[in-house]
């Protein structure tokens, strides 16, 4: 079925923007929140990556049963399972409760995520695909820049509790947008696959030298990504002192250069190819990482230095994910939502090793957060010139 450009990416945005709401919109209530479960800020931030960690493995499920059941009935079923945990987070009273909550919401949201590069795949390939999913990624950074500012903003006429509550409308107005809106995009008479040739499908993604390079690309840009997200409510509230009214704006900046950055990503589609828009992306993000390393060396690390520097480094988001998924589906256009599914496993499970890594040390410093962006963003350049290799580059 042949769709319009414009409604694919509204659908599929629309739908993917529930992750980085889920994400970003607590932030700001992050202090509040290790107030009601009687933990320290550092413990609390754990359940950022607990989330991650679940949308990883819902991706990885939901991919395979997508490919087989279609993409209407495991968005819709994970949209279920999203909602109703949402509510039960609402009532948490302990660590333990919010982050096997966190896990089973992240399962749902995964589910319904995954779907989005597939639906794309079903209507679109190559140049055109990659410019869908630029316009798609352009649409969805609104969701992590009106985030934290609609947590802020619940936080303060109610308590943490009430973003919860906004999520879980969230999904239950999703249900309705896509049940009604969307129809089944995979082909009816469609291979589908055994739970053996899923595991083959998988281990295929995983020995195609060339789409490895992809993956762990987006998984090392994600890591980065993440290991600021997760550090960014110590960082800026407790550590720079910005009050958590003033923190969306903050945080905010990096989603419009993230924004802006897809804009220049359709520009240079057009006169360059997608592999060399993320040899550039990851070089600028190797260059900002060694700087914010040699900012908080030299101890001139502020508010002031260090933002504009993670506003660039957040902003390569945009010359790299996109081009990577439509660069590794083009080589798997018969296994789609299988070899996305693999993608957002090994780049949620990457991000939130780096989360963790940035929480596990309580230190009132960048430190944490500076080198594990710096070693990520390393092993991405490496990843991508070592696996891609030089002819795709040029």
């Amino acid at each position: 079925m042949i769709l319009n450009a414009r409604r694919v990416a509204l659908l599929v945005a629309t739908n993917t923007a529930l992750a980085p709401f889920a994400i970003d919109a607590y932030l700001p209530a992050m202090p509040a929140l290790a107030d009601a479960v009687g933990e320290s800020i550092h413990h609390t931030e754990m359940s950022i990556s607990v989330f991650l960690l679940g949308f990883a493995f819902g991706q990885l499920t939901g991919g395979p049963m997508s490919d087989r059941l279609g993409r209407r009935p495991v968005l819709l079923t994970g949209l279920v399972v999203f909602l109703l945990a949402s509510l039960m987070i609402i009532r948490v009273e302990s660590l333990g409760e919010l982050l096997t909550w966190r896990f089973v919401q992240a399962l749902g949201g995964g589910a319904c995520v995954v779907n989005s590069a597939a639906i794309v795949r079903d209507c679109f390939s190559g140049r055109e695909a990659a410019k869908v999913m630029s316009t798609m990624a352009m649409i969805l950074m609104l969701a992590p820049l009106v985030a934290p500012a609609v947590g802020s903003g619940l936080l303060y006429l109610a308590d943490w509790w009430l973003i919860f509550a906004f999520l879980a409308a969230y999904a239950a107005f999703l249900l309705w947008f896509m049940g009604t809106r969307l129809p089944e995009t995979r082909a009816a008479d469609a291979p589908v696959a055994s739970p053996r040739q899923v595991l083959r499908n998988y281990a295929s993604v995983l020995r195609h030298r060339e789409g490895m390079g992809y993956v762990l690309s987006v998984a090392a840009t994600f890591s980065g990504m993440f290991a600021f997200i997760t550090a960014s409510p110590f960082l800026y509230m407790t550590h720079y002192g910005v009050s958590p009214a003033i923190y969306p704006l903050v945080f905010g900046a990096n989603v419009v250069v993230m924004a802006l950055s897809n804009r220049v990503n359709i520009r240079l589609l057009r006169r360059r190819t997608p592999q060399q828009n993320m040899r550039l992306g990851l070089g600028v993000q190797f260059g900002v990482a060694v700087a914010l390393v040699a900012l908080v060396a030299t101890g001139l690390d502020s508010l002031v230095t260090v933002v504009p520097l993670i506003m660039l480094f957040m902003g390569m988001v945009g010359l790299i994910t996109p081009n990577a998924i439509a660069s590794l589906l083009e080589h798997f256009s018969h296994m789609s939502a299988t070899a996305t599914a693999l993608l957002g496993c090994i780049q949620f499970t990457c991000g939130a090793l780096a989360g963790m890594v940035v929480s596990a040390f309580e230190i009132n410093s960048a430190w944490p957060m500076v080198l594990t962006m710096l070693l990520v963003s390393l092993a991405g350049n490496l990843a991508l010139r070592g696996l891609v290799g030089r002819a795709a580059l040029h």
